[in-house]
């Protein structure tokens, strides 16, 4: 391995959303800086990552232990992504036994003779906010990532903190620590949330975990400055710690799934049909990774997608009365004769859990995007120009939605949750107020999605003497990463030496 000066673990929780980030986050710093990246993942996720990843001499992968049986979990539950929604709480749960783990492979890392320069800085998620602990135990610098924006995490910590909802008189209330979001209706809480009374085991973990992250010190987001003020100032003035807005980070196409090009899925074959179509006349419908809806709830979106007339393409996950793992069979969750309809029609592409999304909503013909507004689907989206539709699911995507529709204003919401009543009439009323090009309010949207997609890429420009403000906030973050390090070059290694 190359000689390099700095050197930086990287620990994402086991989730496709987090870990994605985190690997686009370990690129940006190779490239930036030239630096040493040991990124930590349990055995599954790191061969996951090994095939998402070309050969290259500055990252490590380093596997950690992990049997889910020990903790009730499945053989090979490992990603939030093969776990039904019960479950998720106990893979969080079973996260802690990592600290003794953790701990002994920084004690290892310290001690290798392999020309690897010692870590100077710790980045874990904001899960894992333990780690704030260990890394100061052997005089590293530690942040905090969020892979979620700073306002829909906002939202969902001062939730946590203060369970407003148990107080409210009526179905809307507000926050008391966090007054620039408005009010939040009792609809944008997630099953965890509404259940919650601060003394259920969701509440319990959530408590112990946010004092955990002041330890930190700092915090990187990915989001940008200029799409998400409100959000980190509410981190700001919680923590009372640096917060570096880097973001957008996303992977590059390559960095995706790779599928036979002759697949339905693959790359190819869909950019082959979008060729097919005219300029912003497909709908892209994903829910993200781990997110699905009731057999009711298919039915009505595909009839809504009858109804309206669009080409479409969509990406389907079993209902949330299937196991998720089970073998992919659309035609018992749709509408009898819907799926030859619409292949006969040469109108829509019905795909099994995954498309290559980037391609997608970079292409001409797609115009909008349905979505869970789950954070990296909004960057994704928004960094191509194009408006939202937003049915958010679960946890902070509620105030991501509300974000983009109240801040942002290049959303509009057709549902919420996973189990709510919604009827085709009104997803077809919404598709087509996006997409019909003689609506005022989508033409709103997407000049708004336009904006926003420039602020994103300002936000990233580092040229002719004028940097963005992602590229100075990583400058800064580097800055003071290196700053802490020269500070404790000569005692960074105390602790190791005395377990010997």
């Amino acid at each position: 391995m190359s000689e390099t000066k700095e050197h930086f673990i990287l620990f994402p929780f086991m989730a496709e959303g987090h870990i994605i980030p985190f690997l686009a986050l370990a690129l940006r710093l190779v490239e930036k800086k030239g630096c040493t990246i040991t990124f930590i993942n349990t055995p599954l996720n790191i061969k996951k990552i090994s095939a998402k990843l070309p050969p290259n001499p500055y990252m490590r992968l380093v596997e950690i232990p992990f049997n889910p049986t020990d903790h009730g979990l499945p053989a090979d539950a490992e990603n939030t992504n093969s776990l039904p929604y019960h479950l998720i709480l106990s893979l969080f749960e079973a996260s802690d036994s990592f600290k003794p783990i953790i701990r002994k492979l920084i004690h290892n890392i310290f001690h290798e003779e392999n020309g690897c320069p010692p870590p100077h800085c710790f980045i874990s998620d904001l899960y894992f906010g333990w780690c704030a602990d260990i890394a100061h135990e052997f005089g590293m610098f530690h942040t905090m990532f969020s892979v979620v924006g700073a306002f829909g995490m906002a939202c969902y910590f001062s939730i946590c903190l203060n369970f407003p909802q148990r107080k409210a008189e009526s179905e809307e209330f507000t926050l008391p620590d966090f007054p620039e979001a408005s009010t939040i209706h009792i609809s944008q809480l997630s099953q965890s949330l509404k259940a919650a009374d601060g003394n259920d085991a969701f509440s319990r973990y959530m408590t112990k975990l946010i004092p955990q992250c002041l330890n930190s010190d700092g915090m990187l987001v990915n989001t940008v400055e200029g799409l998400d003020t409100i959000g980190l100032d509410y981190f700001r003035r919680r923590f009372n710690k640096p917060i570096w807005a880097v973001g957008p980070l996303l992977l590059p196409p390559s960095g995706e799934r790779r599928v036979a090009k002759d697949s339905q899925n693959s790359p190819e074959f869909i950019t082959s049909w979008l060729d097919s179509k005219p300029p912003k006349s497909v709908l892209y419908i994903s829910f993200g990774s781990q997110n699905t809806m009731s057999i009711s709830q298919m039915m009505q979106l595909a009839m809504g997608l009858d109804v309206s007339g669009k080409n479409f393409i969509w990406v389907v996950r079993p209902p949330m009365e299937y196991d998720i793992n089970s073998e992919f069979n659309f035609k018992e969750w749709l509408p009898e004769g819907f799926a030859q309809k619409i292949r006969d029609q040469k109108r829509g592409l019905i795909l099994d859990k995954w498309a290559p999304q980037k391609e997608i909503l970079s292409h001409e013909a797609t115009s909008a995007f349905l979505s869970q507004c789950g954070w990296n689907s909004v960057l994704e989206c928004l960094i191509h120009g194009k408006p939202l539709i937003g049915w958010p699911m679960a946890t902070e995507q509620f105030y991501t939605a509300k974000q983009m529709v109240e801040q942002v204003g290049v959303c509009v919401e057709v549902a919420r949750g996973k189990t709510c009543e919604v009827k085709h009439e009104d997803i077809a009323a919404k598709i087509e107020l996006v997409m019909n090009e003689t609506e005022k309010a989508g033409k709103t949207m997407r000049r708004k999605a336009l904006e926003a997609r420039e602020i994103l890429f300002d936000a990233l420009k580092d040229e002719d003497g004028y940097k963005g403000s992602s590229v100075k906030a990583m400058d800064d973050f580097l800055s003071a990463a290196e700053l802490m390090s020269d500070e404790t070059e000569g005692t960074k290694h105390l602790k190791s030496l005395n377990d010997d």
